[in-house]
């Protein structure tokens, strides 16, 4: 499986590429900004988008809402440091399938990323 890591630090980028990068992912690219995601995406066609929410040029809400107009079975797991319930409901309503709070520790993300895709085929 493809995945792609969408956020405006670099740190937090890194972090999440190093993590998944044991499991059975191929990472194929990142994005800084939603702009950057949607044309990175487009061209990459991850099945699987870590998603920031809180980012220049688009935020991660229109930024899934675009994914989706692409690609209807991508996975986009939110990770984000606003971690009020609404935050999360807005998220999933735009079509992710899961939230994750930062900051986040590699089990809780490995284990985000299993929920996310326990039901696909590979």
């Amino acid at each position: 499986m493809k995945f792609m890591v969408v956020d405006d630090s670099m740190v937090i980028r890194e972090q999440i590429e190093n993590i998944l990068s044991d499991s059975h992912f191929d990472f194929v690219g990142s994005a800084k900004d939603g702009l950057e995601a949607v044309r990175e995406f487009k061209l990459l066609r991850p099945n699987v988008v870590t998603m920031d929410l809180t980012m220049p040029k688009m935020n991660g809400g229109e930024t899934i809402r675009r994914m989706m107009t692409y690609d209807s079975s991508v996975r986009i797991l939110v990770i984000s440091a606003l971690k009020d319930k609404a935050t999360a409901l807005r998220a999933l309503s735009s079509g992710a399938y899961g939230f994750l709070p930062k900051p986040f520790t590699s089990y809780e993300l490995k284990s985000a990323i299993e929920k996310l895709i326990a039901d696909m085929e590979t």
